[in-house]
């Protein structure tokens, strides 16, 4: 261990981390990052296959991003934005409003994915209260969602390992049993389904239509629940659903917007509009935090009053519509533009998928290989025939993901699940080599045990 590590480990509390796994694996210390590499204090490189939790899409320091940033450093940092606006916000606010689906006009800014939840939750319950609707208080989600670590977010939620001790300080959320296609109940195949399962959500909104809210979702996939990828027959059947009933449809797309399911938003495969849209991560092209809840103009039409009728949405951060990040987000979705980044990705996820087929068809410890867009997922299990998953205890994942890292790539897994996730400037080259250092870590993780 150097004196950076001993250092780090010192001071520093790292998240999402049993820091006792440091005693015999510290961090590593990144000195610098270009493209989709990082590299360590000693110059060792590794390719970010996770795209740094999902948030770097051009790459780290992008010279068009970078430049973006020190323009705008040299005008105008960050300003009180109650009362007082700038261009970076109005730009990207326009952009995002032209971007995103239809009926999405008006865009309220918030700092990072669980505080775009958050006040979206609290919209959507607000509103109701004063549209005549107040016995609307619940609200409902599916099983294995994620929304965020705040309290509101875990409520929404459904993942114990992050959200079963805080229990006794959450609000209580009515769940259905959400898509798992690989295990699926019916028996049917999520390119070809109907999505029958369905009827679970639709037997909790039929029953608690007068108490529901809104209902909120990750469209086309679940992220942390190990990337399940389900079909977009749901998302229809849900819009049309939240429709009858008057419940909001919230689309948490922190994870799967901007261009990383294949489409430019999740939505967009299923040709829907939901009533807000929550965005962060990939905004900002991994630069700056930043979220956005975006809207329809019914609902901030609800907040829309004197003074005196105390009808205002008061939720505010202190770092609100930040000048730096928003004119980082407007050079990213230029970036889109300009490169043609859509088009350029269907090409690389082609790719990514023929590698994964050439390595992984009928591998004894690979129960499925999904894929979305530039989102692929390993599923690793016990027993191909039963599906049977691997005790969590063994922590398999993680022990392939520190053989991956001696090798050079960053594949930080999700328990049993070793996903693919990499920033979109991945050149064939790279891609060839991540997918075969996961299939090398792998087999060396099995020959060992």
């Amino acid at each position: 261990m150097n004196e950076l590590q001993k250092k780090d480990l010192k001071y520093i509390w790292h998240p999402c981390s049993q820091m006792k796994d440091y005693e015999d694996f510290p961090p590593i210390i990144l000195a610098r990052g270009k493209g989709a590499y990082v590299y360590d204090t000693e110059g060792k490189s590794y390719l970010d296959a996770v795209s740094s939790w999902w948030v770097n899409l051009f790459g780290h320091a992008n010279d068009r991003i970078n430049r973006a940033l020190r323009e705008q450093s040299e005008k105008l940092e960050h300003a009180i934005f109650a009362n007082f606006s700038h261009e970076p916000a109005i730009d990207l606010a326009q952009e995002i409003v032209r971007l995103t689906p239809v009926g999405l006009n008006k865009v309220f800014f918030t700092d990072n994915g669980s505080s775009a939840v958050e006040a979206a939750l609290k919209m959507s319950f607000h509103y109701h209260q004063q549209t005549g609707r107040a016995g609307k208080t619940k609200f409902a989600a599916i099983t294995d969602a994620y929304h965020g670590e705040t309290l509101g977010a875990l409520s929404v939620g459904d993942l114990d390992l992050y959200s079963k001790i805080y229990k006794p300080l959450m609000f209580d959320t009515l769940k259905a049993a959400g898509p798992d296609c690989y295990r699926c109940p019916y028996e049917k195949k999520r390119e070809t389904c109907g999505a029958e399962c369905f009827e679970s959500m639709e037997r909790l909104i039929e029953a608690h239509a007068d108490e529901i809210c809104a209902v909120i979702i990750e469209p086309m996939v679940q992220c942390a629940a190990g990337m399940k990828i389900y079909p977009p027959a749901y998302l229809k059947k849900l819009r049309e659903l939240c429709t009858r009933h008057h419940i909001h449809l919230i689309a948490d797309e922190i994870a799967v917007g901007f261009g990383r399911t294949g489409k430019m938003f999740a939505c967009e495969h299923a040709g829907v509009s939901p009533d807000m849209m929550c965005l962060s991560k990939g905004i900002t092209a991994g630069y700056m935090p930043l979220s956005l809840v975006v809207t329809t103009d019914e609902i901030y039409s609800a907040f829309y009053a004197d003074y005196t009728e105390l009808k205002a949405f008061l939720h505010s951060h202190s770092y609100t519509g930040n000048a730096l990040a928003c004119a980082v987000a407007r050079e990213s979705l230029s970036i889109f533009q300009d490169e043609d980044v859509l088009a350029q990705n269907e090409i690389k996820s082609r790719m990514l998928l023929a590698k994964v087929k050439t390595l992984f068809d009928g591998h004894p410890y690979v129960g499925e290989y999904r894929q979305l867009g530039m989102i692929g997922a390993l599923e690793l299990v016990a027993d191909r025939c039963t599906k049977e998953t691997f005790d969590w205890k063994k922590r398999v994942g993680y022990g392939i993901y520190r053989i991956a890292l001696t090798k050079g790539v960053l594949l930080r897994p999700l328990g049993n699940i070793i996903y693919f996730m990499p920033p979109y400037v991945v050149d064939e080259k790279d891609i060839d080599w991540m997918v075969q250092v996961a299939f090398d870590a792998i087999h060396q993780y099995f020959q060992r045990q």
